[in-house]
């Protein structure tokens, strides 16, 4: 009788994989990214082991986005003090600081344990084109 083979923390061989996020749809790339980070597009995924890739997305502030979103949502923060709610648009988001906005949504798409946290360091994001980690990867 045949198992299957569960992936092991140290047997898991790492690749760093370039996204442009030019002229591409927000979302699409963000659900790319995140299966990527979670290593559900190898064959030897295993839920508790974290066997994703790294992965660099550059030039994250020409990215597109469908519908009205860029005018309409917005992300709360609230750091536990009352009245401490803060309200940030996603237009000045995107314009300001593209990279926190890629991050958090990719966290929304990863799960919500020290895995997750341990995915989520993996992520790179640059707003231009040029990125340190081209020694890295492989062509």
């Amino acid at each position: 009788m045949k198992f299957t083979q569960m992936a092991k923390a140290n047997e898991i061989e790492r690749d760093w994989i370039v996204v442009d996020a030019t002229d591409k749809i927000f979302g699409r790339i963000i659900t790319e990214v995140a299966t990527i980070l979670r290593g559900k597009n190898k064959p030897c995924f295993t839920p508790n082991v974290d066997c994703g890739d790294f992965v660099v997305i550059i030039n994250a502030s020409k990215a597109r986005f469908s519908g009205k979103k860029l005018e309409d949502k917005n992300y709360f923060t609230h750091s536990g003090y009352f009245g401490s709610t803060k309200t940030h648009k996603m237009s000045e988001m995107f314009e300001n600081n593209p990279e926190k906005l890629y991050k958090l949504a990719t966290r929304g798409m990863l799960p919500k344990t020290t895995l997750g946290k341990a995915m989520l360091k993996k992520l790179k994001v640059y707003a231009g084109s040029e990125h340190p980690h081209t020694a890295q990867i492989k062509g």
